[in-house]
């Protein structure tokens, strides 16, 4: 794929030549577990199994890497199994990890519950404020600095270039959590990020029918170690997950124009109604990272957080929304609502890192802005 196409043209053209031996524009799903040689150790296209590659995950993987603008890219069977492979590549124990204190609840977990045993230390800040990021790393060196931004549920916006300079210059590896924007709407690596992280399962799948994860590298060379932990531990996609989020990246970009201005809708919306105290959404410019977010994305999402007066109220509104399907995921084209407290950041609460009790979070789809701004409207005066 050349490299001098649009976004636009690379999410459905790359890794997608059409089948070399029927002309199928749409290529076969690979579902083979093994492959002939010829001869021993002659591999064609070097496949020999299927957990060491697939063609369909491999031209998953030439498009995620097309859409990142990364060297290369390994596809997994989940988000989180990207970011173990990820950890476990980069890290040994007694490695720190600095982390941004608004993430997603299962990356706490994994890091604190699953690889804190195995000896990797954590620090937690606001990786939004150049003044805490400076403090932390003058205080100790990490060996890598993950961020979420846009973060998770709170909406906090980091300076990606900023903090990759910072970070490098204290020797660090910068990861970004691109899910929340996607690679329609930021670019990390072309903004000093040396990996980035996706689940999959959300805005490049887009229809809350397959799970997966995805890492993107600006170098080929990092991707070697987790290459090999994907190959021998067997955390792979496979072809029909591959073939679906395929399918779904292709309709990413006019996916996330309609996700974005609904999104917007929905924040302005919510910032003018007098039964929310706050809204969090960097596409207001009351938003704090409002500039930020205006200067290093292409828009701002569809996901909205608001506070409500207190934890019942949010609750209340939460289960009494009709359009607004209530379920924990989001970037689907439905829209969903979710009470991050008790659903996905239940792993946080008590730590530094949980969420106010009074916050909701909605994952705000494709249907028509009216009657979503309808169904919250309704939800909202019968609190």
């Amino acid at each position: 794929m050349s490299t001098e196409h649009r976004f636009d043209t690379h999410v459905v053209h790359a890794g997608q030549a059409p089948d070399e031996t029927t002309g199928a524009v749409i290529p076969p799903v690979h579902f083979s577990t093994t492959y002939a040689q010829d001869g021993i150790g002659g591999l064609r296209a070097g496949y020999e199994y299927a957990r060491a590659g697939n063609p369909t995950r491999t031209a998953l993987e030439t498009q995620l890497a097309a859409i990142e603008g990364g060297a290369r890219a390994l596809s997994f069977a989940s988000g989180l199994a990207a970011e173990d492979a990820l950890l476990r590549a980069l890290l040994q124990p007694g490695d720190e990890v600095l982390l941004g204190n608004d993430v997603y609840g299962g990356t706490y977990r994994l890091l604190a519950r699953v690889l804190g045993p195995w000896g990797v230390q954590l620090r937690v800040t606001d990786l939004s404020d150049p003044a805490a990021v400076d403090a932390a790393l003058a205080e100790r060196a990490p060996k890598v600095v993950w961020v979420e931004t846009p973060s998770n549920p709170l909406l906090r916006v980091t300076d990606i270039r900023s903090l990759a300079d910072r970070a490098h210059a204290a020797g660090a590896i910068v990861v970004v959590d691109n899910t929340f924007a996607s690679p329609a709407l930021q670019q990390p690596i072309a903004l000093g990020a040396d990996v980035v992280v996706h689940s999959t399962t959300k805005y490049l799948g887009g229809h809350s029918d397959v799970v997966g994860g995805a890492l993107v590298f600006a170098d080929a060379a990092l991707a070697e170690q987790p290459q090999f932990l994907q190959f021998a531990a067997g955390a792979v996609s496979g072809p029909l997950d591959a073939w679906l989020t395929t399918r779904g990246i292709k309709t990413l970009a006019v996916r996330m124009e309609r996700h974005s201005s609904n999104g917007q809708a929905v924040a302005e919306f919510l910032e003018g109604h007098d039964r929310v105290a706050r809204v969090y959404y960097p596409g207001l410019p009351s938003h704090p990272g409002h500039e930020i977010a205006a200067s290093q994305m292409a828009g701002f999402g569809g996901i909205v957080s608001l506070a409500l007066a207190d934890a019942a109220a949010a609750r209340r509104f939460a289960e009494s929304t009709r359009l607004f399907t209530l379920a924990e995921s989001l970037g689907g084209v439905e829209s969903l609502v979710n009470y991050p407290d008790e659903m996905t950041h239940a792993s946080v609460r008590g730590t530094e890192l949980a969420v106010p009790a009074e916050v909701v979070r909605l994952s705000v789809g494709i249907e028509h802005v009216d009657d979503l701004l309808a169904d919250l409207d309704r939800a909202l005066k019968g609190l």
